[in-house]
């Protein structure tokens, strides 16, 4: 039998669209303040939110004859022509204060500006009071005190206090990250957590909300295009994260969480964050009201997008230009760190004989007899001054290169670093067309199963368009006759099976030029110099040059450092000269 459902019931359904926790209550409650105007906003929680929310704005304010009104479903003052498509606040339901109202008891003190007076109005899980005089100065106060009490199957679901507060502080500063002409605060058991006073530009506001740590570590992104703008700041590519969460994304001034976006941020970052860690940033984009759908939700997290492509393409256009004008830029803030674990006086794992063993790794013995197939000593290199990654010194374990700047050292993992460059270079010549190649002076035989020479063997008319000539060499094996010249001397074979094992993932359906960037990295990998390969004093200078003038040089194509730098005020307070 078919009935009408009583108004409370349908109300506290309604409400848990809008209302799954306390964070999502006090989203609604700042925005409201957001909206109206407000130049300062104080929100304080109780036991995590579960036993009140209160927020205090300066706002317009609430006149008196609309209060109840206000928790009336679907009441607004937002829009106006009742238009969904020109939205320009973050509310626009009428669905917040009716909402929290049905599910706790909810207090409205407002004073409208012009007003001589204050007034209150008060519901309790759904039930309004008498509308009453109050004191205030004006603005709105607003206090939900209770929440889910009387909806025990929706309390029991809550988290600790602990929990659902970290969550509403995360909301608050998401908000305030994108309005930084307001000043926001946050009390937690009447104890000051968190407060942000109204900031002269964006980075001293994200400063406040990321840690001042982001400032130094981050550059700004501002590009705009077909009536799009994306602004904003992002940071290093070594300065990440174990999860996306400190990734804040901005529509039209509202945090949302949305796949497009999240994806153009892996994209923009590709090859300079290792598989596995996230970026931190705050991007901001501005879109005109009508590309843009926000009615998807009620929480309004979701968003849809007219043209989503173009959406993606400024994202990661503008990453990577920002990113790529940085330059060497590395965040480097706890380079230091893991040296002074490894080693401390007194207290070192390792005896001071070993340590005195490896010492001696950095200079020749003193007896010449005792020095099989030593090398010449390198000529002296150049200054350090004036060159970002210095003059290379020292190679550490056929690896490492030292270099000595004009204010520190610096570290360069070669293999790292020229897998990089030939990537890059790679990159330049399959841009300007077809790459150049090499002939193999003895051509080259690669062993593989049937299936694997099949799949080379079917693509190699792409193979041979990005610089890598092979032919079927019987049911088992390809030969391979040329390379691209940009490898170098490549590792012929490991090419050849990594390739294999990747037509092998991915099939032969997709074309190699539509995954043109994995099959260059690929090629690059082979084709770098490997750790354990001992370089001259020339070769070690002009991998630093090269590595100075090629674009995302800092990081290898798997998204690790390439080189740390350490400076001198670093190394002296390792030793506490500082």
């Amino acid at each position: 039998m078919l009935r009408r459902l009583p108004e409370a019931v349908v109300n506290r359904i309604a409400a848990g669209e809008v209302v799954e926790r306390p964070a999502s209550a006090l989203k609604e409650l700042v925005e409201n303040a957001i909206d109206a105007g407000a130049g300062r906003i104080d929100c304080a929680l109780r036991q995590g939110g579960a036993a009140s929310i209160s927020v205090d704005d300066d706002g317009a304010g609430i006149a008196r004859d609309e209060l109840a009104l206000a928790l009336e479903r679907h009441a607004t003052s937002k829009l106006a022509d009742d238009d969904l498509v020109d939205i320009r606040t973050l509310g626009f339901r009428g669905e917040a204060l009716p909402s929290i109202g049905a599910v706790s008891r909810l207090t409205i003190t407002s004073r409208a500006n012009g007003a001589s007076e204050a007034w209150r109005l008060a519901v309790d899980n759904g039930s309004i009071g008498a509308l009453e005089p109050a004191a205030r100065a004006g603005g709105t106060r607003v206090e939900a005190a209770g929440l889910f009490r009387a909806v025990p199957a929706r309390l029991k679901f809550l988290k600790s206090a602990r929990a659902e507060y970290l969550a509403a502080a995360d909301m608050l500063k998401r908000l305030a990250m994108a309005r930084p002409a307001l000043a926001f605060s946050l009390e937690h058991d009447g104890r000051r957590a968190w407060a942000s006073p109204a900031a002269s530009d964006l980075l001293a506001r994200l400063a406040d909300v990321l840690g001042a740590e982001f400032a130094d570590n981050s550059v700004p992104v501002a590009l705009e295009a077909d009536g799009l703008r994306l602004t904003g700041h992002a940071g290093l590519p070594t300065w990440h994260r174990g999860t996306a969460q400190a990734q804040y994304l901005f529509v039209n001034g509202r945090p949302v969480r949305d796949r497009l976006l999240q994806g153009a941020v892996r994209a923009g970052y590709e090859e300079l964050v290792p598989r596995g860690r996230f970026p931190v940033l705050a991007l901001f984009l501005d879109v005109p009201p009508d590309r843009v759908d926000v009615n998807v939700h009620p929480a309004k997290t979701e968003i849809r997008f007219r043209d989503a492509g173009r959406v993606r393409s400024l994202i990661v256009s503008a990453l990577r230009r920002a990113l790529a004008e940085e330059g060497h830029r590395a965040a480097m803030p706890a380079a230091a760190a893991p040296l002074v674990g490894r080693f401390r006086p007194g207290g070192s794992s390792t005896p001071p004989l070993a340590l005195a063993e490896r010492a001696s790794e950095w200079q020749a013995p003193l007896d010449p007899a005792l020095a099989p197939s030593a090398p010449p000593p390198a000529p002296e290199a150049p200054g350090a001054a004036g060159l970002p990654l210095g003059a290379a010194r020292a190679q550490l374990h056929d690896t490492y290169i030292v270099a000595q700047t004009g204010d520190g050292i610096v570290l360069v993992d070669q293999h790292a670093a020229h897998e990089r460059l030939v990537l890059e270079r790679m990159r330049r010549a399959l841009a300007e067309g077809r790459p150049p190649r090499q002939a193999l002076l003895l051509p080259e035989v690669v062993e593989l199963d049937e299936a694997g020479a099949e799949r080379l063997a079917a693509k190699a008319g792409e193979l041979a368009e990005l610089g890598l000539v092979l032919e079927r060499f019987g049911p088992e094996a390809v030969l391979v006759r040329e390379t691209p010249a940009a490898l170098g001397e490549a590792d012929a074979k490991g090419l050849v099976r990594d390739l294999a094992d990747d037509l092998a993932e991915h099939g032969l359906a997709l074309a190699l030029k539509e995954r043109l960037e994995d099959v260059a990295a690929t090629m690059a990998c082979h084709g770098s110099v490997r750790a354990g390969r001992r370089l001259g004093a020339q070769e070690m200078d002009a991998l630093l040059r090269e590595m100075e003038a090629t674009p995302r040089s800092g990081q290898c194509n798997h998204g690790r450092p390439t080189y740390v730098e350490l400076k001198l005020a670093d190394i002296e307070r390792l030793f506490g000269r500082r």
